[in-house]
């Protein structure tokens, strides 16, 4: 409870008594006008739980993002400075409520990931007391970097022997053949990545060369979509399989393999994209979705 008043100028956020000790509830008023309400309840010692709801006549204007950002400082601040003394506030926010997820947003929390439920669980997004202020250049970016979309990446290499064979792997996690490679760690670069898939999986030391295909995956069997970003791996000897050391977990064979037998080991996508790779010479990488280019 409080019987505290907090502006910014433009809106105002006047204390009410809501018979709960935990709960810091606040009526939103804008040019003396009540357009809402607003609280932070206290979750734990350190963590208090933002919500609100705005008047339908007066949504669309801004004054749900401002009442937060006031909140959430209110909330973070020290209570010698007439704060909650908080270290941490967020909004639990169900996914396809578009309008509330741009609020918070809006009001400076950073989306934090989706916490799941038997119905449709919901989004947490969250402030801590040391994060920057918004008009920290630095700050801003991490806020939009928290929300953005992102999209998996996967590098894969395209290793020819000298009659134009594919060097494809038998994995242990699927039926389908597929060129040597894998996921994109977060901040590696594509390029090493494959490089280093290619020596944890086969234990062969071949450096990525340029770009020869960019392939959008649609989502599909429980995966999200992704870029499948296929390298460049150079026309080896075909003895070179007799250096391999697979990775078991993995890899249960790799082999050369001419077109026919790509068609007929790969996943259709797979072989497409292949084939598609196969028409680029690394100076102007081609596009394509699911294999076709077009």
């Amino acid at each position: 409870m409080t019987d505290q008043t907090l502006t910014d100028g433009t809106i105002t956020l006047v204390g009410e008594d809501r018979g709960d000790p935990g709960l810091h509830g606040f009526v939103i008023e804008h040019d003396g006008t009540r357009v809402g309400r607003c609280a932070v309840r206290r979750s734990d010692p350190t963590t208090g739980q933002l919500t609100w709801v705005l008047l339908e006549e007066h949504r669309g204007r801004g004054h749900a993002a401002r009442a937060v950002r006031v909140l959430t400082d209110f909330a973070l601040s020290e209570t010698g400075q007439g704060g909650l003394g908080l270290t941490r506030v967020e909004a639990h926010v169900e996914p396809d409520n578009e309008a509330a997820l741009r609020v918070a947003t809006r009001s400076g929390l950073r989306r934090e990931g989706v916490r799941r439920s038997e119905s449709t669980g919901h989004v947490v997004l969250a402030r801590l007391v040391d994060d920057p202020p918004l008009s920290d250049a630095g700050s801003f970016r991490a806020l939009l970097n928290s929300f953005l979309p992102r999209k998996r990446a996967i590098s894969q290499m395209l290793i020819q022997d000298e009659s134009g064979r594919v060097l494809l792997c038998q994995l242990t996690y699927k039926q389908d053949w597929d060129l040597p490679g894998g996921v994109v760690e977060v901040g590696e670069s594509p390029q090493l990545a494959v490089a280093r898939e290619v020596e944890e999986e086969l234990g062969l030391q071949i450096p990525a060369g340029p770009l020869l295909l960019t392939d959008w995956l649609p989502p599909w069997g429980g995966w999200d979509d992704a870029l499948c970003l296929v390298f460049d791996g150079g026309t080896h000897p075909a003895s070179i399989t007799e250096e391999i050391v697979k990775q078991a977990r993995e890899i249960r064979a790799a082999e050369f393999c001419t077109l026919d037998e790509v068609r007929k080991r790969c996943a259709d996508f797979t072989a497409r994209r292949i084939e598609s790779a196969l028409e680029g010479d690394g100076t102007a990488p081609s596009y394509s979705e699911s294999g076709r280019i077009g």
